[in-house]
C-alpha cells in the first residue's frame, strides 16, 4: 500500500506573530524577529540574542491548571494543533479515533519547566543537594518527553499510534515524515504531526555559547542572523511550534478539503562521523535529497524552490550548498534558494516544521520567502539565495532539508497535487 498524504490544516506559533498569517506575513516582508532575550538576564552570556514569542497562554485559552501542567512548548504544540485543526475543517468527533494519530518532534522537550523546577529545588543553585519538599506535582510531565505528544494526542481524542521523536535539529521534519509514513502503509487515516521548543533558557545558551555555535552580535539583534552571508558569525537561538493535519488524499478530496500540498518523498540518512562536524562535500544530505526525489518520482530540474537549512554557521552554509550540488548537478545554480532561519532564528526541533509550513505556503501563494540581512554572499556559497526580498515564483514542487548535531541530515519533498498523478 502507497497512499497520497496531503496537508489540510496549518497550526503555527513563530516569533513575530500569533499565528500562521501572521507569520507567512513576516517572511513575506523580510522582516526579523530577533531581539536581546528578555525572558532573563542574558549579560553573562557570550550571545545574548534570541528570536522569541510573546506568547500568552490564558489568552490562547489554557485553564490556570493546564499552563501549571504543561511545559511552555507543550502549550505553544497543543495551541498549534487546535488552529491546525479548525483550518482543516476536519470533524474529529465522526471519525474512528484508532485511525487518528500523533506524531511529535522536539529536540529539548521540556527543558523550561525542568531548569526552573531545578533552580526552585536548589534554591538558585545555592543548596547542593535539592529539596524534594519544592518538588512539584508535574515534575513528570517535565521529565518525560513522551508526555508531549501525550497531550496533544489528548486534546485532539487521538488513540492510533502517539510518538516522540527526538533527532536534534531534524525533529520536525522526521516527525512529520514519520507521519506520512504511516499514511502511506496504512496504519491510519489522519495524523496530527509537527515539532515544538522552547529552548530559550539559560542552560541552553550556556550550553551553544561553550561551543561557540550562535551569534555574539548582541548590538545588533535585528541583523543577528547571516545565513550565507559573509559576515555570519553563528546562528540565533529561537523557538516556536508548527502543527499539520495530514491526511489520506482520496478522504481528503472526497471531504471537499482545501489542501495545501501533498509530500511526496521524504528522506533522513546520518554521517556517523561527527557530534557536530560536517564533511565539506556534503554527501549525507545529498544522499537524503536524492532519496527523497526518488520517493516523490522526480528529476533535480522539478524543484521550484529551495528551503534551506541555512543556519548561519560557515561550516553548515557551506556544507549543504555542497550538497545541493552534488545532488540536483547545475540545476542547482537555477533554482531559487533561502533560509527563514535569517527572519525566525533558529528553533532546534522544531525549526523543521516551521519551514515546512513556510513551504506549503509558497506553493499556496507562489511566493519565495527571502533570506534576509544577505548583503555579499560568502564566495563558497554561489547559489541563488534569494537576498533581502521576497520573489514571485511558481513553485509546484519544493525541497526542505535539515541538519542536526548528531549527524542527521534529512530531506522532504511537497508539491501541488494537482500537478502530481496518483
Amino acid at each position: 500500500m502507497n497512499r497520497r498524504v496531503v496537508m489540510t490544516g496549518i497550526g503555527v506559533r513563530a516569533p513575530g506573530g500569533t499565528g500562521t498569517k501572521e507569520f507567512w506575513d513576516l517572511l513575506t516582508s523580510g522582516r526579523t524577529a530577533t531581539r536581546r532575550i528578555s525572558f532573563f538576564d542574558p549579560s553573562p552570556f557570550r550571545s545574548q540574542v534570541a528570536a522569541e514569542i510573546d506568547f500568552d497562554a490564558r489568552l490562547e485559552g489554557f485553564t490556570p491548571r493546564e499552563i501549571r501542567r504543561m511545559d511552555r512548548a507543550t502549550q505553544f504544540a497543543v495551541a498549534c494543533t487546535r488552529d491546525a485543526v479548525a483550518d482543516s475543517g476536519l470533524d474529529l468527533e465522526t471519525g474512528d479515533p484508532h485511525r487518528l494519530g500523533v506524531s511529535l518532534g522536539s529536540a529539548v522537550a521540556s527543558a523550561t519547566s525542568l531548569e526552573s523546577e531545578y533552580l526552585v529545588m536548589s534554591d538558585a543553585g545555592r543548596q547542593p543537594v535539592v529539596d524534594p519538599a519544592y518538588l512539584s506535582p508535574h515534575m513528570f510531565d517535565y521529565l518525560s518527553p513522551g508526555i508531549m505528544p501525550a497531550e496533544v494526542a489528548w486534546s485532539v481524542g487521538a488513540e492510533g499510534p502517539v510518538t516522540m521523536v527526538s533527532d536534534g535539529c531534524t525533529s520536525g521534519l522526521d516527525a512529520v515524515g514519520h507521519a506520512v509514513q504511516l499514511i502511506r502503509e496504512g496504519s491510519v487515516d489522519t495524523m496530527i504531526a509537527g515539532a515544538t521548543d522552547t529552548p530559550i533558557s539559560p542552560i541552553v545558551v550556556a550550553c551553544f555559547d561553550a561551543i561557540k555555535a550562535t551569534t555574539t552580535r548582541n548590538d545588533d539583534p535585528e541583523h543577528a542572523s547571516r545565513p550565507f552571508d559573509n559576515s555570519r558569525n553563528g546562528f540565533v537561538l529561537a523557538e516556536g511550534s508548527a502543527m499539520f493535519v495530514l491526511e489520506e488524499y482520496e478522504a481528503a478530496k472526497a471531504r471537499g478539503a482545501h489542501i495545501y500540498a501533498e509530500v511526496t518523498g521524504y528522506a533522513t540518512r546520518s554521517n556517523a562521523y561527527h557530534m557536530t562536524g560536517l564533511k565539506k562535500d556534503g554527501r549525507e544530505m545529498a544522499e537524503a535529497i536524492r532519496r527523497a526525489l526518488d520517493e516523490a518520482r522526480l528529476d533535480p530540474t522539478a524543484i521550484d524552490y529551495i528551503n534551506a537549512h541555512g543556519s548561519g554557521t560557515k561550516q553548515n552554509d557551506r556544507h549543504e550548498t555542497a550538497a545541493f550540488k552534488r545532488s540536483l548537478g547545475d540545476h542547482a545554480y537555477r533554482i531559487p534558494v533561502s533560509s527563514i532561519k535569517s527572519m525566525v532564528g533558529h528553533s532546534l526541533g522544531a525549526i523543521g516544521s516551521i519551514e515546512i509550513a513556510a513551504c506549503a505556503l509558497a506553493i499556496e501563494h507562489n511566493v519565495v520567502p527571502p533570506t534576509a540581512n544577505l548583503h555579499q554572499a560568502d564566495p563558497e556559497c554561489d547559489l541563488d539565495y534569494v537576498p533581502v526580498t521576497a520573489r514571485e515564483h511558481r513553485t509546484n514542487a519544493v525541497l526542505t532539508v535539515g541538519s542536526g548535531f548528531g549527524g542527521f541530515q534529512s530531506a522532504m519533498v511537497l508539491q501541488r497535487p494537482q500537478e502530481v498523478t496518483a
